[in-house]
Parts: structure tokens; sequence; C-alpha cells
């Protein structure tokens, strides 16, 4: 952290939106996958989805990109893309997640403007938290909370953490890994502005039905 940090620059949390829906993409996005997302993205808490595909050329995720670019727009939902900043600017989206491994806030605020959203992967770490707000985040993620088969963590904050975090910076925040509707709710009375969902939805039978459990779940803590 640099060190002329100050918490100070942080405007105290006023929170005065339900905690939303955060969707992220399988891996395999081809197939019925747009269809699966169109019915998901029409329940009422889903605000953001996640493109995140992996061991792709650029060429052909933007090419499996297209479809569901477009059914977010329709259904006013954020289409983020993980990691690449190049493949963000090259598609328009709406933003962008980094890993500590990704790049940093300010480069790829330079590239994608002022009006991109702009995640980072903060761990279980608050200093990581507080340098990616310092750099000009737009939202933090924490996690993972829970065992998750969708990626290999060996972080597991304490809930907590999203607690600390809510009380003091405006900025919001994220809760993901593992997350289904039987363990959200503490990560959503802690403060939680995202609740990030991956296989819980879209490894169900009826991946919709899962979302609108979600929804019930977080509109009963509005």
């Amino acid at each position: 952290m640099d060190d002329d940090f100050d918490p100070a620059e942080f405007t105290p949390r006023k929170r005065t939106e339900p905690c939303k829906l955060y969707l992220i993409s399988p891996q395999e996005v081809g197939g019925d996958f747009p269809a699966r997302l169109r019915a998901v993205s029409e329940v009422e808490s889903v605000a953001a989805f996640q493109l995140r595909v992996k061991n792709r050329s650029e060429h052909e995720i933007a090419r499996l990109a297209e479809p569901l670019q477009r059914i977010c727009s329709d259904a006013g939902v954020a289409f983020i893309v993980n990691d690449s900043v190049a493949l963000a600017k090259r598609l328009g989206a709406d933003g962008v997640h980094l890993g500590q491994t990704d790049g940093n806030v300010r480069d790829a605020r330079a590239l994608l403007g002022p009006h991109a959203q702009i995640g980072v992967t903060c761990h279980d770490s608050r200093h990581l938290a507080m340098e990616a707000g310092q750099a000009g985040a737009d939202y933090v993620a924490f996690g993972a909370f829970f065992p998750t088969r969708t990626k290999e963590s060996e972080y597991r904050p304490d809930p907590s953490i999203i607690g600390w975090w809510s009380s003091l910076f405006e900025i919001p925040c994220v809760a993901i890994g593992g997350i289904t509707p039987g363990n959200a709710t503490k990560l959503i009375e802690q403060g939680a502005d995202f609740i990030a969902v991956c296989s819980a939805v879209w490894g169900a039978p009826e991946p919709r039905q899962v979302a609108q459990d979600f929804n019930d779940l977080l509109l009963s803590h509005n």
C-alpha cells in the first residue's frame, strides 16, 4: 500500500440499493447457453454478467461474446469481461474484472475510459481492497467464501470482511465463491452489494429457477 494511504479518502457507506446478482459464465458458452442466459437475465435481481472463458483465442472469445453481449444489453445487464482489458476494449464491454495478475486499475481506466466498470479480485485481503479503492476501482471482490469447483482458491475469508468493508467504504463489494441460495444469507446480511454465482446457476437443471431463488432471497433482505 502507498505510504500516504488515507482511509479518510473513502466515503462512508450509505447503502440504498438491495443486494444484486452478479452472474459469472461457465467455460462453455456456445450451444444453447445464449438461450439459458436470456432466460436468467430476465430475473429482476440480475445486474451483471461476467464472461469468463479460458484457453481460447481472443478472436474465438469475441465471436462467442457477440450474442451474449446483445442479450445483456437487451436486459439492461452489465456485460463484464474477465481478465483482459484488451478484449474489453475490443468488445466495447461495460467493464473488466481484474485478478491480481491481470494489470492495474489505472492502466485499465486509461484504456477503457471513465465510464467503464472496473472490478478487482481482493481474495481475503483488506490491504488489497483498500489499494484497489485508492486506485479507482468501481468494486472490489472478496472470496472464495465457500468451497467451489469453478476456480481453485486457497483463500477463505470470513464473512465479517464484507461487514468491515461495507461499514467503512462506499465502493461496492462483491462476494464470490461457492455461494448458493442456501448459504448466501450471512453475506447479504453483512452488506454485500453483489452475490457472484456460477455453478450454482449454470450447473442446475433449471438455471432460471435457481436465479429466481436467489432473487427471492435478495429481495427478502431489502
